[in-house]
């Protein structure tokens, strides 16, 4: 059969969490056996369930306290005979965390990384632990180490977790050699955040396209879980809402500057005038001025002209 923890395998002290035994087989009744320390515990036993197909059984424990952590099987039983069991099934480790102070956890070279580069997680502590274990959210805590005493005389550890090829949510915790399944409290949680390609890693290699022949470079694409690409949506849309509101706001500058360029200008040609008719009316302002001011007596006199016709005679036109 299978053994699953829900909803995790690291349980808080003083938690609940339920252990399921599931199988394809038909078992009449499934038994759960604790592997503590070289020890074996008495074993637990339930009577199987048929759910969608399968038959299971569900051990809840809890409140718990440091003695349920340990190594976890369980075994099926076609009858009720106690000596005729299922094989076991992979082993499941309960570890029991919130024993002592939590560790901090840090990256070199900040959160924000390329994807391929070489990503080093400190944990430390002044607590003087034996072991760190670092965790991924969503995945197994597969990574231990021993404490080491760094050149700055902290203890700690140090997780290689590159080349980076995607972000995610971290946390270490610490443990005594003696206690390997009752760990600290959990550090906060530190997010790594992976951001396109390194300058320093190794190029990807070509390949040939299929109508020239040339060769190209693919583009990487990042998968992040739902959680990181939140983080990166929360830092994108800020930035594009920047960028039209200053185009928006630039647009408008422009546009009323214009409408008040456009206005003066209008004003200035209704209160204008064209040179030619000013130079025009002055002219004949003074012809006008000459005219009325220029006394009878200083006008030419024109010789008068004899317009009477006699009979018989006619008219004669000098050049």
């Amino acid at each position: 059969p299978s053994l699953l923890a829900h909803p995790s395998p690291l349980v808080n002290s003083g938690g609940n969490v339920t252990l399921q035994c599931v199988s394809e087989i038909v078992f009449e009744s499934f038994i759960l056996i604790l592997h503590r320390e070289g020890e074996t515990e008495d074993p637990l036993r339930l009577v199987g369930k048929l759910h969608d197909g399968c038959s299971q059984a569900n051990f809840s424990m809890g409140p718990v306290t440091p003695a349920h952590a340990g190594t976890y099987r369980c075994y099926g039983s076609a009858n009720h005979s106690s000596y005729e069991w299922s094989a076991p099934s992979d082993p499941l480790d309960i570890v029991i965390t919130g024993l002592h102070r939590k560790p901090s956890l840090s990256v070199q070279r900040g959160p924000m990384v390329r994807s391929g580069e070489n990503v080093t997680l400190s944990c430390s502590s002044e607590i003087p632990f034996d072991v760190y274990h670092l965790c991924r959210e969503g995945e197994a805590c597969g990574h231990r180490l021993p404490t080491v005493r760094s050149h700055h005389g902290a203890l700690g550890a140090d997780f290689p977790v590159g080349p980076a090829t995607c972000g995610g949510t971290y946390r270490c915790y610490g443990s005594v050699r003696d206690s390997l399944y009752e760990w600290s409290a959990p550090s906060d949680p530190l997010f790594l955040c992976v951001t396109g390609n390194s300058s320093t890693s190794r190029p990807p290699p070509t390949e040939p396209s299929s109508n020239t022949g040339e060769s190209r470079t693919p583009l990487i694409s990042l998968h992040l879980p739902p959680g990181d690409l939140w983080h990166l949506h929360a830092l994108i849309w800020p930035s594009v809402v920047i960028v039209l509101l200053a185009i928006l706001l630039f647009f408008l500058i422009h546009r009323r500057c214009s409408a008040q360029k456009s206005k003066s200008q209008e004003e200035e040609d209704s209160n204008g005038q064209d040179p030619e008719e000013v130079t025009y009316a002055q002219l004949d302002h003074q012809i006008f001025t000459q005219k009325k001011i220029t006394p009878t007596s200083q006008r030419p006199k024109e010789p008068s002209v004899d317009t009477t016709v006699y009979p018989g005679s006619r008219v004669v036109s000098c050049p």
